[in-house]
């Protein structure tokens, strides 16, 4: 399992980044994001979702 992140953690490495489950599981419609060096995460759809680099 990849390193999930929660979302407003800061200083990320850059690149996509697509919203999961809580454990790393396929949500519904998730959203792709495209972050550059030192952005924030934004937050997910529902509470409890979490970022995953791809």
């Amino acid at each position: 399992m990849s390193d999930l992140k929660k979302p407003g953690m800061d200083n990320q490495p850059p690149g996509k980044y697509k919203e999961v489950g809580p454990r790393g599981g396929e949500v519904p419609k998730p959203r792709i994001i495209e972050i550059d060096r030192g952005d924030r995460l934004p937050p997910t759809q529902e509470k409890g979702r979490k970022w995953e680099k791809q």
